[in-house]
C-alpha cells in the first residue's frame, strides 16, 4: 500500500492556498499519495482560542505582507480577498461528496475553489458559488446541490473536523506524515526531509 501524506486545510486559509500549489508534487517525489482533508478551522479556533492572523494587532500587517511576498516568490496568482475570512462548510461538504467516488476530481475542485477565492477574489462561501465551481469540474450541480444539505454530508464534515482535532491539527495547513504532525506551509521543507529520511 502506498504511504500517504495528509494535507489538512480550511478553504479560507491563505497559507493553505499556497501549500496546495506544491503539496501533490512534494508527495509524489517521495512516492506518496496526498490525502486532501478539508476541515472547519473555526471549530478548532473555538477550542484553541486562536483566530485569523490577519485580525491580530501587528501580526496582521506582517501576515498580509508575508502572503504577498510568498505569492511573488512562488509566482502564484494572489489577491487578498475583500471578504476574509469566510465560512467554508459548503466547499468542504462538496469536496467530501465528490471525493468519495472521485478523489482526483475532488482535488481539482479544491484547487479551482482556492484559486477563485485567493486569485480572483470570488467569495466561495455561498452554496451556489460552490455548485458553479463544481459544475466547471464536470460535477452535476443538480445532484450535488441537494446532497450538500443532507444530514449525512453535514455529519461527514463534522466527523472530519473532529478527526482533525483528535490528530492534533491546530491550524491550516497542517501535514501529517507517518503519524508526525507539521503545522504551517513554512514546515513543508521539514515534511520533505522527513519523507526522505524516514524521520529523526
Amino acid at each position: 500500500m502506498t504511504k500517504t501524506l495528509e494535507f489538512w486545510f480550511d478553504f479560507s486559509s491563505p497559507y493553505a492556498y499556497l501549500a496546495a500549489q506544491k503539496i501533490d508534487d512534494l508527495a509524489a517525489r517521495a512516492g506518496r499519495e496526498t490525502l486532501w482533508r478539508p476541515f472547519l478551522l473555526g471549530v478548532v479556533f473555538g477550542v484553541t482560542g486562536n483566530g485569523p492572523l490577519t485580525r491580530q494587532p501587528i501580526k496582521g500587517d506582517y501576515t498580509r505582507h508575508d502572503l504577498e511576498r510568498m505569492a511573488r516568490y512562488m509566482d502564484v496568482d494572489w489577491h487578498m480577498p475583500d471578504k476574509f475570512p469566510i465560512p467554508t462548510q459548503h466547499a468542504a461538504r462538496a469536496f467530501y461528496w465528490i471525493d468519495k467516488d472521485d478523489p482526483d476530481t475532488a482535488k481539482k475542485f479544491a484547487r479551482v475553489a482556492f484559486n477563485a477565492y485567493f486569485a480572483r477574489n470570488i467569495d466561495i462561501s455561498p452554496a451556489q458559488t460552490v455548485l458553479n465551481i463544481a459544475a466547471g469540474c464536470n460535477v452535476d450541480p443538480d445532484v450535488l446541490g441537494p446532497a450538500l444539505q443532507t444530514p449525512e454530508a453535514k455529519q461527514a464534515l463534522r466527523d472530519r473536523t473532529d478527526e482533525a482535532m483528535k490528530k492534533g491539527v491546530c491550524g491550516s495547513p497542517f501535514f501529517i506524515v507517518d503519524g508526525e504532525g507539521f503545522w504551517g506551509s513554512d514546515r513543508m521543507w521539514m515534511v520533505k526531509k522527513w519523507m526522505q529520511q524516514g524521520g529523526w
